[in-house]
């Protein structure tokens, strides 16, 4: 198959059996609810665009493993215009959705266990990368969304895994068999979990050789027995059950987060690709963190451009186009728009080759390029805001609008342009209430700050990564110090 079509991944969801809960139900039909329905909506995005020969450059990839067309959000890196394609991709993603569309975490997941598996391998004589490829083949034949799984909820940070009062808050083999593993625990924050047909587990932390048992990768379905869902609550998510439009802000896309539950989840051997080999987590956690950081540079930017564009109508609308200090915002929204997507091409460009040939991106900038998205984004919004007025959050509701008794009074005294229809201006305060303060918030806004770890996170490996030693050494030269 290697390409799915929009409607056979649709199709193929729904032939999945997930156990998710939301609001406290147990969901029967996951990919018709009405609050989850956007997020799935957004992933067949990537399919969709597969399809289109306009954008097939940047959507779709030749695999280095059988030479077929694949989806991109499939591919393992070879080269450094591989990596700028992924960015370039993720802003068109971000542009068509306003949303978060999802896919990126398997992606960047599963480049970053070849790497690792490889050279585990290499070292140790294991067969993990063997069995990586198999899974990867299968992937990339049936056009498999992934979804990649890092954040274990943690509990106590000042504890390590095994040392927590309950010892599940870190995700880990509880049992080894002939045959495979048990694993409990449970993954936090999963993005697009639920329209996803695996999941890929990796550590989260570098491990100990205490905490052996949690230096843990393997693949599982993502309808597997053993796996449940508690579907993470948004703001303004229930405003999708009211079945309007306006009100949602964004019509048709959406993204979703959940508590991922492994209530001792079989995995098979041919499925796992570390197994306590904890010396290699903090490759694997570094590599994995990199590429999505270096993600960030190319999503965020996409749905900044929906963002831009929503605060320039608005303020056509509001007849303030031509004022000065707006063209100054919209001016430095785009500024810094630019600056976060020229960070994420500049660590894909100075990417470099790994042992077992997939190319990773440059280490230190793209720990800048997420350093940056945890503050740039803000300011954009908050600019957004400001042009956007004080209406966007003390407006009426669609019902208002188009109710037969006082839709005319709404409309009368929410009118801006006279001759813009006041549907038109709600709609697109709406859509700017939606990113910045919304469901799409949670892949813009507060995503630019905790997606791909915290802020201090980033800083820890720019201190790392940083050669501040080199740095004295450049300064010494120049001032004639000698040692």
């Amino acid at each position: 198959m290697a390409l799915k079509t929009p409607e056979q991944y649709e199709e193929s969801l729904r032939r999945m059996n997930f156990k998710v809960y939301l609001l406290g139900e147990l969901v029967k039909n996951v990919v018709d609810h009405p609050i989850i329905r956007p997020s799935m909506n957004s992933v067949k995005m990537t399919y969709a665009l597969a399809q289109d020969p306009q954008h097939e450059d940047l959507m779709t990839a030749k695999s280095h493993l059988t030479g077929q067309k694949i989806n991109r959000f499939c591919h393992i890196h070879q080269n450094t215009d591989d990596l700028v394609k992924k960015v370039k991709m993720q802003r068109l993603m971000g542009q068509k959705t306003g949303a978060c569309f999802q896919r990126c975490v398997g992606m960047d997941a599963v480049n970053a266990v070849d790497s690792v598996a490889f050279e585990m391998d290499k070292k140790l004589g294991t067969k993990y990368h063997e069995r990586f490829l198999k899974f990867l083949r299968r992937m990339q034949d049936e056009d498999w969304t992934v979804d990649g799984a890092m954040t274990d909820p943690k509990g106590d940070r000042n504890l390590s895994p095994g040392k927590q009062a309950d010892p599940d808050l870190y995700t880990r083999v509880v049992e080894k068999r002939k045959d495979g593993i048990v694993v409990r625990g449970a993954k936090a924050h999963q993005t697009g979990a639920l329209n996803s047909h695996w999941i890929l587990v990796m550590p989260t932390i570098t491990m100990t050789k205490e905490d052996s048992d949690y230096a843990l990768s393997f693949v599982a379905p993502a309808d597997a027995e053993g796996i449940l869902y508690i579907y993470g609550r948004q703001s303004c998510d229930t405003r999708k059950l009211e079945g309007g439009q306006i009100d949602v802000g964004n019509k048709e896309f959406g993204g979703h987060e959940a508590l991922m539950v492994f209530d001792n989840l079989f995995v098979p051997w041919e499925n796992v690709f570390m197994c306590g080999e904890h010396e290699f987590s903090g490759a694997l956690v570094e590599r994995f963190a990199g590429y999505h950081r270096q993600s960030y540079g190319g999503c965020k930017v996409g749905v900044g451009d929906v963002l831009i564009g929503a605060a320039a109508l608005a303020a056509d609308y509001n007849g303030a186009s031509k004022a000065s200090h707006i063209k100054d915002k919209l001016i430095e929204m785009m500024h810094l728009n630019e600056t976060l997507y020229a960070c994420g091409i500049a660590c894909s460009a100075e990417g470099h080759p790994t042992a077992s040939g997939n190319y990773l991106i440059d280490l230190l900038l793209a720990n800048v390029c997420k350093q940056n998205v945890t503050r740039l984004p803000y300011e954009i919004a908050r600019l957004a805001e400001d042009i956007a007025g004080g209406l966007m959050v003390t407006m009426a509701s669609e019902q208002d609008l188009k109710h037969p008794e006082i839709g005319k009074i709404v409309e009368k005294y929410f009118k801006g342009v006279a001759s813009v229809p006041t549907e038109h201006r709600c709609r697109v305060l709406r859509l700017i209430e939606n990113i910045t303060l919304g469901t799409a918030a949670v892949g813009y806004r507060t995503e630019s700050m905790h997606g791909a770890g915290s802020p201090q996170a980033q800083r820890i490996m720019i201190s790392r990564q940083g050669n501040l030693d080199y740095k004295k050494k450049l300064a010494k030269n120049i001032a004639g110090i000698k040692d």
